[in-house]
């Protein structure tokens, strides 16, 4: 097919079409002459932006705290199955970057937590479980790009991005692990991100897309900017850029593409070698077929040639819309079918969303086993011959304006199920906390009393408090991308406070609730850690439970959880610290610029999160891992089972043995560009034809010093993820696990390794500084009251590996032990083996 394409053809392919000048987020160009239809590519990592009638999921932070992995595939499955429904041929998600490194980042959300196992294996099991329904999964955001704060050019008044420094190993062992697991299933896109990396923009980047991504990791897809991310156009092309999106150049709608016609000319002039345009196009069209898309069954074309395309408009919520939006073409049809695709009865995906809230919701506190509750109240009452009075306190428990006031839900007002910005979605509906709250309690018995306000009027209704035999209060912290913000919260957090009072709510009904004598129970909704120090320890806070960003069927879901129906099985995906600077230097955004190009140095390398706690020994609030059960656990008898024996390196890079497919080089005549006569061209929209050959002639253009010649193949490369000896199982890992409470419960057993001490790396002959502990593997396991279960985990090459900056290879230290930890969290590790 690619070898039928003319240029343009070509071109049209690897360009967007411009910000909304077609129905999708981001449009690429068809190839008509070889069949080859417009892509649609949308937003976003928990559910379909801009659309209809599409499940909102819990966020990325509440997948993983889930931490079940059959759960991380179905969410995948369900959301690929609505994008297609859609239309959509490329799904922009999951996001794996930012990883999370400062707690406060804005968009630490959509992503699954700061430990790159955690965050690895969610994202690959989403991309198998989208891919497996026939869409095109994008891994982002590639790479570093950790706070929101002068993340893009000009957005923060900066004429250039922050340049995010990071060492090759930090590089390789933190932020690049969960590309590596993405690129192992199969991913078939990949998007640069805004930021400059050691100052090279990301989207030009030839270390990181040509030399890691696509040779080291042997990614066989293709790159594609994030919106407005490309900052240069034969530069890009050159370094590894397949696609520009959305097509615009360096400023939104100015219709002066960097790719598009300035493509097709490098190309003519000599500049883009034919090679790279075929190469850019190819990676696009594999994609297309690796994923079925060809089939015009499933997928059938667009009009006028078939009724498929997608069949909603991301610029209106009206039926009837423009086609071409942001050009001035005034041409009108139905852009919006509302076509239903959030399941039907047994198979509605609000079942999967409300399973994937429970799971993600993290009991941290419960004082007496307060939780779970009884629907028919406590026997703790004030008065015994009235109803269980219970009182539910604060905005985050109610609907507020509705979940799609704001814009990009750009702003924190009732309760909070997602964050903002291209990550977020149009919810069908959310069900409030008090909403669900009611259905559940039995009213013959129970009398609530809700204050859906942060101010509560003690002086003024003193007894909105004093009656109640049980309180509970509802508190939330919120943020998002960079393009929007909300009451002083510039996308990243500011603190890690509880926003609009919610401190001082928790204060305020901790000291009025029964007169200071009844329980509190405190239900937090957050983006992120939250810092608890100024109410935690109060003495009738009996619970608190940390419920993430739950999506759709929020309040259903944290009722399944307090009441019981199901366990308490969340386990926290971050740390929650005493205060921000428990994370370190490293921890803080930077919301001041230190240069015209801001620099951020990455100097803590691979301390983060729990690794910066432990290796500072700092006592975190609740640490990574943690989270209460209504059941109770017991961890016994590791075995370990050598499956290979120790040894440095893995085996030499195998030939894949494929050769990539070859064209005719041969530029064509500069006249088969030009757009066709009589061509009606619209405003701003990004064509691949030229208006004129006269500046068609070969330059000189100023190739880097050895372009030309063959660069060394990584050691580290040779497959998809990268050698495929670093996936080899080393050692394996049995552990009894067994259920010592009354109840059915899930535990999440968690493996964590610590690596010899006094390793040396013979290519630099400094000596290897390690974390304490990393995680290296996990698995969910439900038992029944009595039971018991082993537990078997294997650790590869590469869990048992660090990357060696001199060899540009993973190494596996041969002297000295390894030490096994299993346990619940990254801080209660009973049981250990030496390997």
């Amino acid at each position: 097919m690619v070898q039928k394409m003319t240029l343009v053809e070509k071109v049209n392919v690897t360009s967007g079409t411009g910000w909304s000048q077609d129905l999708c987020v981001g449009n690429t160009g068809p190839a008509n002459g070889v069949g080859f239809p417009a892509l649609c590519l949308q937003d976003g990592p928990l559910g379909l932006r801009f659309n209809d009638h599409a499940t909102v999921f819990p966020a990325g932070i509440t997948v993983g705290a889930t931490w079940n992995k059959d759960l991380m595939y179905k969410k995948g499955k369900a959301h690929g199955t609505e994008a297609k429904l859609k239309g959509v041929n490329i799904l922009l998600g999951p996001s794996m970057g930012p990883l999370g490194r400062m707690p406060a980042g804005g968009r630490n959300w959509e992503g699954f937590g700061p430990d790159p196992v955690l965050q690895g294996i969610a994202a690959s099991q989403e991309i198998k479980g989208s891919q497996d329904a026939g869409v095109i999964a994008t891994a982002k955001h590639l790479i570093a790009n950790e706070q929101e704060h002068f993340r893009q050019s000009f957005e923060w008044g900066l004429p250039n991005a922050m340049s995010s420094n990071v060492d090759d190993r930090t590089l390789h062992e933190l932020y690049l692990w969960p590309f590596a697991d993405s690129v192992r299933v199969g991913v078939a896109s990949v998007m640069c991100s805004y930021n400059l990396v050691n100052n090279s923009y990301a989207c030009g980047n030839s270390k990181l897309m040509n030399g890691i991504l696509k040779d080291e990791l042997g990614f066989q897809g293709f790159v594609q900017s994030d919106w407005l991310a490309q900052r240069s156009g034969v530069a890009s092309a050159l370094a590894g850029l397949d696609m520009t999106m959305p097509g615009d150049g360096l400023l939104w709608q100015d219709g002066n593409s960097l790719f598009g016609p300035h493509l097709t000319e490098a190309v003519l002039n000599g500049s883009v070698p034919m090679e790279r345009i075929n190469d850019m196009t190819t990676r696009i069209v594999a994609a297309w077929y690796q994923l079925k898309q060809d089939n015009q069954t499933q997928w059938p074309p667009p009009p006028p040639k078939g009724n498929g395309g997608p069949n909603f408009s991301s610029f209106t919520d009206d039926k009837m819309g423009l086609i071409h939006p942001g050009s001035d073409d005034k041409t009108k049809a139905e852009v919006n079918k509302f076509v239903d695709v959030q399941g039907k009865g047994k198979d509605g995906h609000w079942h999967l969303a409300k399973q994937i809230a429970a799971e993600g919701t993290v009991l941290v506190k419960n004082v007496g086993g307060i939780l779970p509750l009884d629907k028919t109240g406590s026997n703790k009452r004030r008065d015994e011959a009235a109803k269980h009075r219970i009182g539910i306190f604060g905005e985050d428990a109610g609907p507020g304006d509705g979940p799609n006031a704001c814009p990009d839900r750009s702003c924190n007002q009732g309760t909070l199920g997602s964050g903002w910005g291209s990550g977020a979605a149009d919810f069908p509906y959310l069900i409030p906390p008090l909403k669900a709250l009611e259905s559940a309690f039995d009213s013959d018995s129970v009398e609530i009393t809700s204050h859906l306000s942060n101010d509560i009027p003690v002086k003024a209704s003193p007894s909105l408090l004093h009656e109640q035999d049980l309180c509970i209060a509802f508190i939330n912290s919120d943020a998002g991308e960079g393009f929007e913000s909300w009451n002083g919260v510039r996308a990243d957090r500011n603190d890690l406070y509880a926003q609009k009072g919610g401190d001082e709510l928790v204060k305020k009904v901790a000291r009025g609730c029964g007169k200071g004598k009844s329980d509190i129970i405190v239900v937090v909704h957050a983006v992120g850690p939250v810092i608890l120090e100024r109410w935690i320890d109060l003495p009738n806070v009996k619970a608190i439970v940390l419920a993430n960003l739950p999506g759709e069927e929020s309040g259903n879901a944290l009722a399944d959880v307090l009441f019981g129906d199901v366990d308490a099985s969340g386990r926290l995906p971050y740390t929650v610290g005493k205060s921000l600077s428990d994370y370190g230097p490293g921890g803080q955004v930077m919301y001041y610029p230190n240069g015209v190009v801001p620099q951020q140095d990455f100097n803590e390398r691979l301390y983060i999160d729990y690794r910066h706690f432990d290796k500072h020994d700092i006592a975190p609030r609740y640490e990574f891992g943690f989270g209460l059960s209504y059941t109770t656990f017991e961890f016994s008898n590791i075995t370990l089972t050598e499956k290979k024996p120790k040894s440095a390196l893995p085996a030499p890079r195998p030939d894949s043995g494929v050769v990539p497919p070859s064209y005719p080089t041969d530029i064509p005549e500069p006249s088969t560009a030009l757009f066709p006569l009589g061509f009606r061209k619209l405003r701003n929209r990004i064509y691949p034809y030229i208006t004129s050959i006269s500046n068609i002639k070969a330059g000189k253009y100023p190739y880097p010093k050895g372009y030309d010649q063959s660069q060394p193949l990584s050691p580290a490369g040779g497959a998809e993820g990268g050698n495929p000896d670093l996936y080899t199982p080393h050692l394996s890992i049995r552990v009894n696990l067994k259920n010592t409470g009354q109840r059915q419960g899930k535990q999440v057993v968690q493996v964590y390794v610590s690596f010899p001490d006094g390793v040396v790396d013979t290519s630099t002959g400094e000596e290897v500084d390690f974390p304490a502990r990393q995680l290296r593997g996990f698995e969910k396991v439900e038992l029944k009251a009595g039971k018991s279960q082993e537990v078997d985990i294997e650790l590869t090459r590469r869990d048992l590996s660090y990357w060696s900056r001199g060899l540009q290879n993973w190494v596996m230290p041969t002297e000295g032990k390894f030490t096994i930890s299993v346990g619940a969290s990254s801080r209660d590790l009973p049981v250990k083996a030496e390997w």
